[in-house]
């Protein structure tokens, strides 16, 4: 692995981790497509780059959760259930889930049907959007949370399945998608602390990996800030539409070459 790769690698992951496409799928086949092989170190790398682009929340959603520390409830009880599959099935997820390239494109086009299902229902009008994250409730975190822990699966994307757990809900695109970026800082967090306690003691750091480490970081934090911008504005006057055509578009072309 060499400096490029970590860029390329940290500008995937920041273009990814708050859209609704899975960052996870889309580092592991960018991993792929540039011969990187599924080693230990990789493994860490992958999960230690998404830090950096929960950095980027902190800049940007910090002074909005000092001003409405209720919501910290709301994430943290959202939080949970993920965290309880996440430590239960860890060895699942990293062994099975991971190397398997049918369920990656499954889930990938599973989930953007969806999408285009639910949009259409919206347009039809039998799911109204009028929530924002004031309305939240205990009942609500929790069911966001399950649909959350649903994203241990690589190509369903964490932001994706909480937005269509919300929009279910009733809660505005835009508002669910903030709600994704805020619900990303612990579970990502607690995501790099385990596979930074399960990789420890078997993987060995070169001085040049921690250089690696650093750039994919910071790569991906520059480029995650803009894409939580542009998001947010994004959807406040356009549906997902685009992104499950995408999704599909993409699952189709990696059965292709798979």
């Amino acid at each position: 692995m060499t400096i490029l790769h970590a860029i390329i690698l940290g500008i995937v992951e920041g273009l990814t981790e708050f859209l609704p496409v899975s960052s996870t799928a889309h580092l592991i086949i960018t991993s792929q497509f540039l011969g990187l092989s599924q080693t230990e170190f990789m493994k860490f790398f992958e999960v230690f780059i998404q830090s950096g682009a929960i950095l980027t929340v902190f800049f940007l959603y910090l002074k909005y959760l000092l001003k409405n520390k209720q919501v910290i409830k709301f994430i943290l009880i959202s939080f949970l259930p993920t965290a309880v599959i996440g430590l239960f099935l860890y060895k699942i997820i990293k062994n099975i889930f991971f190397k398997s390239n049918l369920l990656i494109v499954f889930t990938l086009a599973f989930v953007g049907v969806l999408f285009l299902i639910i949009e259409f229902l919206i347009k039809r009008k039998k799911i109204a959007l009028h929530k924002t994250i004031n309305h939240l409730t205990i009942n609500h975190a929790l069911f966001i949370g399950l649909f959350q822990s649903l994203a241990v699966i690589p190509g369903v994307s964490r932001a994706g399945i909480i937005i269509i757990g919300m929009i279910l809900l009733g809660y505005k695109r835009q508002e669910a998608a903030k709600y994704t970026f805020l619900l990303a800082v612990p579970t990502i967090l607690a995501a790099t602390g385990l596979d930074f306690v399960k990789t420890i003691g078997t993987v060995s750091i070169a001085v040049n990996e921690i250089l690696l480490l650093v750039v994919g970081f910071f790569t991906s934090f520059l480029v995650a800030y803009f894409i939580i911008k542009w998001f947010i504005n994004y959807l406040q006057n356009n549906s997902l539409v685009v992104f499950g055509i995408y999704r599909i578009i993409l699952a189709i072309i990696l059965l292709q070459i798979i």
